[in-house]
């Protein structure tokens, strides 16, 4: 494979690449891939969880064009291309019983339909590996829930001339990964390792709700070394200012902890279309071209 290797991450909401595989697309970035993110929504039913923010007018009325601002931010600070699917944000509903999603939001669309936005961008980007949600989302968000069924969708059908016919000349992505940034071996070490130190750490309550998730156990099949542009990650989660609190929980392990202890993203091989062995440390393991 002569050309550039290429990789898309999917995601539901401007942030979420910030928060899950930054460093590795920053990593890829440096390695002179071309990467493109895939934000399914807009956003718009977003809480401003950052409190210094909370109670402007200006940014309740228009949270849209903000976080569209912030997206352009982190965009440039990962050095990334990104693309908008259109989606409308379905919020996160609250409440016992859960009250019903809103009309047109992304999580009430049909599947196969929905994926045709994604699977024109996949044809129109060709990337050699995808990365997504697992099938509950990473956590269970409506939205995440449907960008991993719009992800898998699109995986199988943007090769086949039969499926979607008018959304462009088919490509046949190689690889699909889920993000598993989010495990349990990473949040232990963590915590052990701030407690050796004698340091307070943010995960006990974490660990103690674990097994009360209800999540199959995910296999870590492939682990990025990108420790050199955790920075970078940082950097980029802090230009979506109405979702992360800078004294919050995100920045509470000092960095250099981060590099020693879990110097690494995770992820699972959901797909792949060629031959790897695992465990491997490169999304691009196994594919011509790869470093």
């Amino acid at each position: 494979m002569t050309d550039q290797l290429r990789l898309m991450a999917v995601h539901a909401h401007p942030d979420d690449e910030s928060s899950k595989g930054a460093a590795t697309m920053a990593k890829y970035i440096s390695d002179g891939v071309d990467v493109l993110v895939a934000t399914c929504t807009g956003g718009e039913r977003g809480s401003v969880l950052n409190p210094k923010l909370q109670g402007d007018p200006y940014i309740e009325e228009n949270i849209h064009e903000v976080r569209a601002r912030e997206m352009d931010l982190a965009r440039e600070i990962l050095g990334v291309k990104q693309a908008w699917l259109g989606f409308v944000d379905s919020g996160l509903p609250e409440g016992d019983p859960l009250p019903p999603l809103p009309e047109g939001c992304f999580a009430l669309q049909d599947v196969e339909e929905a994926a045709g936005a994604l699977v024109r961008l996949v044809r129109e980007f060709r990337p050699h590996v995808m990365t997504t949600y697992d099938e509950n989302g990473g956590y269970p968000h409506p939205d995440h829930i449907m960008t991993h069924k719009i992800s898998m969708v699109a995986f199988e059908a943007a090769g086949d001339p039969d499926r979607y016919p008018d959304a462009g000349e088919p490509w046949t992505p190689l690889k699909l990964y889920y993000n598993q940034g989010f495990n349990r071996p990473r949040t232990l070490a963590l915590h052990e390792a701030l407690l050796a130190r004698g340091m307070e750490s943010p995960y006990g309550e974490w660990l103690e709700r674990w097994e009360t998730f209800n999540r199959r156990e995910h296999q870590l099949t492939t682990r990025v070394p990108c420790g050199d542009f955790f920075e970078i990650r940082d950097k980029a989660l802090l230009a979506h200012a109405t979702q992360i609190d800078p004294d919050g929980p995100w920045f509470h392990v000092p960095m250099e902890i981060q590099k020693e202890v879990w110097p690494t993203e995770d992820y699972e091989l959901a797909k792949s279309r060629v031959d790897t062995s695992l465990p491997e440390d490169d999304l691009f393991a196994g594919i011509d071209g790869a470093r």
